[in-house]
């Protein structure tokens, strides 16, 4: 089964999501595509100032940065090096210690020197990170933000998964903030899928009741925090 995966690196939900699909895909024996979809260009009529925390337009900036040098990295060195590099991303991001929140802390993130280093983990070359300041490249990712959302619908957010491409169904989540065990990621793909393929489905939801289980949000299994939306277009917080 092949499957699209749109992510952003600066998304912690994408990170997780994707975590969970990396351990599913050799249990259900599905072949991932990476594609991107980007939180700025998707909130690209949203007033900032007024919607988001102080930090938000700066990382989310930084994802879109991110986003033209993965971009450059598939058209250049394939989809088998930009699977590396989604990973790696992954990785710098989400599996290091808290940075604080603050728009320079989270913009740090779209830096060439930053991005050096995540193309280092990944086996590319670090002159790449280069890439960042390209504008060029963001009609690609405008692009295949758009393809995201012509499948599943605007009132959504990341990550956004495809089944069968180009035409099966697709789905915005799962959202989940903790990965679960083997057992229980087929399990959840399997519902996620289920759910999905019924033709009048449309929306299962609650609200986030901890922070994502990640290193660079300190929290660790088994405790709870306060998190914000990443997804929609308003300021929210869940407990």
């Amino acid at each position: 089964m092949d499957v699209r995966f749109w992510f952003d690196p600066v998304c912690p939900f994408c990170w997780m999501t994707s975590k969970w699909l990396r351990l599913v895909a050799p249990q259900r024996d599905l072949a991932i595509e990476w594609r991107f979809i980007s939180l700025r260009l998707l909130n690209a009529h949203v007033d900032y100032d007024a919607q988001f925390p102080p930090e938000y337009e700066a990382g989310h900036t930084a994802g879109l940065r991110a986003l033209r040098v993965a971009a450059r990295v598939r058209k250049e060195h394939g989809p088998e090096a930009l699977d590396r590099l989604q990973e790696a991303f992954g990785r710098h991001v989400f599996e290091q210690e808290p940075v604080p929140d603050t728009a320079e802390a989270k913009g740090a993130r779209g830096t060439d020197a930053f991005v050096a280093g995540v193309l280092t983990t990944a086996g590319l070359p670090p002159e790449l990170a280069e890439t960042v300041e390209d504008t060029a490249w963001d009609t690609v990712v405008q692009a295949e933000t758009d393809e995201a959302l012509a499948a599943t619908g605007r009132d959504v957010g990341t990550p956004i998964i495809q089944v069968d491409p180009p035409d099966g169904l697709a789905f915005f989540g799962p959202v989940i903030s903790r990965m679960p065990t083997e057992e229980q990621a087929g399990e959840l793909w399997d519902h996620a899928v289920g759910l999905a393929r019924f033709p009048g489905f449309a929306e299962l939801k609650r609200s986030l009741r901890e922070q994502p289980q990640l290193p660079a949000f300190g929290v660790a299994a088994g405790e709870v925090g306060v998190v914000e939306d990443w997804h929609g277009g308003s300021r929210r917080q869940h407990r």
